[in-house]
């Protein structure tokens, strides 16, 4: 912006009288003519000044519009810039979980698988000792009630011998 407005503060004339013009690039730039006892000063219009300065005015403005119009553009260009770059991280996250679930997923399958094979291994275990508890089961019963025989017979023969 300070090359912008060193352009506005330079003179753009094509006077023959010399003006002053400022070099602090505030962009105030006034023509005042310097006292001449020449003549031909006072045929200069004030008109032509006028004109040679709306003619600077519209330029300055006409420079100034540009440059706001591709300032816009820039910022308008950089959004969309930074617009594309946050759509490609949001694609890049998006993949990066989705891999991290499959991973996640394929871990904890092969966690069942182990617990399931551990499991199994249990199970056989469990059906075995309740395969034993029944056969025993059984097996107190048939002498549960053999000692229920034993124990009429002896009933009996208490009962009968005197």
């Amino acid at each position: 912006m300070d090359l912008f407005f060193e352009d506005m503060a330079s003179p753009s004339t094509s006077q023959s009288t010399s003006q002053s013009t400022p070099k602090t690039g505030h962009g105030d730039s006034q023509m005042t003519p310097e006292p001449n006892h020449d003549s031909s000063f006072g045929k200069f219009s004030t008109g032509s000044m006028t004109e040679a300065q709306e003619k600077h005015t519209s330029s300055s403005i006409d420079t100034i519009s540009k440059r706001v119009q591709e300032l816009v553009e820039k910022i308008n260009e950089d959004r969309t810039s930074d617009q594309k770059v946050l759509d490609s991280f949001n694609e890049k996250l998006v993949q990066k979980v989705r891999e991290g679930c499959q991973q996640m997923k394929e871990h904890m399958y092969m966690v069942y698988e182990g617990n399931s094979n551990e499991m199994q291994v249990k199970l056989q275990d469990l059906s075995e000792v309740l395969e034993s508890c029944t056969k025993l089961c059984r097996e107190l019963q048939e002498a549960k009630r053999a000692l229920a025989g034993l124990r009429e017979g002896l009933a009996i023969t208490m009962t009968g011998s005197p």
